[in-house]
């Protein structure tokens, strides 16, 4: 999640090689102190989890705004897109989940269809990636809880404070037991799309300003000059969404489970981000709607809560928009955790960061580390005076935005090239989910990543001279994976065999 850089929108917020077959190496059986907490997360569960980490709320009121006012009404239809690319990305992703066995996500599925070198260079990008979207994402808690606290409750903390407590809360819920982090996910993620469809019902129960139109899915508003830019926003509101393999050690018949959620968070955010944006326009009118949202965009949705359902709903909204933060940072500090989890099992990685705590079934050791950088992130923002919102929050979420991208685009290929090499399951799975729809989701994502880096002082607000070497970071971090590997196979080829192997549903 990560929402477009206007000065005014932070204050305004305030009301295997390839084709090998994998090898079970060090997984440790259910129940046992040296794995992860097996079967306890359902489907259900980790929707929530991945939907959490895309931050439904944050991203209609901080984003949807700045997509009318850039693309105009058929703003809309650009997260109905979205999320049919995607769903696209999910036909070859969730095809290639029956020939994976490793939790680490990206990592494993590029590892199988690219190769080990391109796998630890994804491997490296997604942590880097995951950690600037997650670290950043305390800036924009501590701001919104610092202003929320002092307009409802007159109490005035710095927003280092708020964000030093959101990164100890996270991590106590992070070091218990995944299952307690699924139900906290789920409180919040309920509570949060709840006022978003208790605004959009009134607007849809009233009529709108002027009666309900369906004038945004017109086709010349659908392809108006300004949506290249709302598409590169509406991806990165999707970001998390693939994070569902990441859980297949924790999953209940992860076989099934993980396709499922995939689907699912796919489904709802596509649907539930295109009927609110929708409404909102539908608040305002469709005249109104891009005065509106140019004028006051950050305002907008928190000016229709009041208008349609009360001042009370827009206090809670207030209140939602940092508990949506809370939920998408826990989200993403799992994600983290399992990373370093299952490189750690292969010995990619530190071996500490691979420790299961043998009463919560979670991987502590890595999370204790994430928590401290986080704090000194957090801590070192603080000294330099960095703005909270638009430089230590929009600055280090960029590039991570960016990283995902490129490891979807990544994922996509790896997909096609490891049917190419695997005909008999290939054949098994039909031309369309192994050739046709990989292919064409990973042209798309790589338009996507275009889009995104092309507009990318939509996110930032900043020039050439900060856009550029945001941008750079994600080749360099993920060539730098690359010559790890190719030196690990060097000096190390007992580690470098084995990356990419760890059989989680073994034993």
């Amino acid at each position: 999640m990560t929402l477009p850089s206007d000065a005014a929108s932070a204050a305004a917020l305030r009301p295997p090689d390839p084709g090998a077959p994998s090898a079970p190496t060090s997984a440790a059986s259910p129940g046992t102190p040296g794995g992860l907490e097996r079967g306890v997360l359902g489907t259900g569960d980790i929707v929530f989890f991945v939907v959490a980490a895309a931050a439904p709320l944050t991203v209609m009121a901080g984003v949807a705004p700045f997509a009318i006012s850039f693309g105009g009404i058929g703003a809309p239809v650009a997260y109905l897109a979205t999320g049919v690319v995607l769903a696209l990305f999910a036909v070859g992703f969730t095809t290639m989940t029956a020939h994976i066995r490793n939790a680490g996500a990206f990592y494993a599925y590029v590892t199988r269809g690219l190769g080990r070198a391109a796998g630890l260079g994804a491997a490296l990008l997604a942590v880097l990636s995951y950690n600037a979207i997650q670290i950043g994402m305390f800036g924009a808690f501590g701001f919104f809880a610092h202003t929320t606290a002092e307009d409802l409750l007159g109490l005035d903390l710095p927003w280092p404070v708020w964000a030093l407590l959101g990164v100890a809360v996270v991590w106590f819920l992070g070091f218990r037991s995944i299952d307690l982090g699924a139900k906290v996910l789920g409180a919040l993620l309920i509570a949060e799309t709840g006022i978003l469809l208790v605004l959009a019902v009134a607007v849809l129960v009233k009529g709108g300003a002027h009666g309900l139109s369906l004038s945004s899915f017109a086709p010349e508003h659908v392809f108006s000059g300004g949506m290249g830019g709302v598409l590169g926003l509406s991806f990165a509101a999707f970001i998390g969404f693939e994070a569902t393999a990441i859980y297949r050690e924790e999953a209940r018949q992860p076989q099934r489970t993980v396709p499922r959620a995939t689907y699912a968070a796919i489904v709802f955010l596509g649907l539930f981000y295109t009927f609110v944006t929708w409404m909102i326009v539908q608040a305002f009118g469709d005249t109104g709607a891009v005065a509106t949202a140019t004028a006051d965009p950050a305002g907008m949705f928190f000016t229709a809560m009041t208008d349609y359902v009360g001042g009370w709903a827009t206090d809670v909204q207030r209140v939602l928009i940092v508990t949506s933060l809370l939920a998408a940072l826990l989200a993403f500090h799992n994600t983290i955790t399992r990373y370093g989890y299952a490189l750690a099992t292969e010995q990619a990685a530190p071996a500490v960061l691979g420790r299961v705590h043998p009463r919560h079934g979670s991987p502590w050791i890595g999370g204790i580390v994430q928590s401290v950088v986080a704090a000194v992130a957090v801590g070192e923002a603080a000294l330099i005076g960095a703005d909270p919102y638009n430089q230590f929050f929009l600055w280090a979420n960029s590039p991570g935005v960016v990283g995902i991208l490129v490891l979807q685009a990544l994922a996509g290929l790896a997909v096609f090239a490891f049917f190419r090499r695997n005909r008999a399951a290939a054949a098994s799975a039909g031309v369309f989910r192994t050739v046709v729809a990989p292919l064409a989701a990973t042209v798309l994502l790589c338009g996507a990543t275009a889009l995104v880096v092309w507009r990318l002082d939509l996110f930032t607000g900043a020039g050439p001279e900060v856009n550029w070497p945001l941008v750079a970071i994600v080749p360099v971090v993920f060539l730098t994976g690359v010559g790890i590997a190719l030196r690990l196979r060097a000096r190390r080829p007992e580690v470098y065999a084995r990356l990419g192997t760890t059989e989680v549903d073994a034993g």
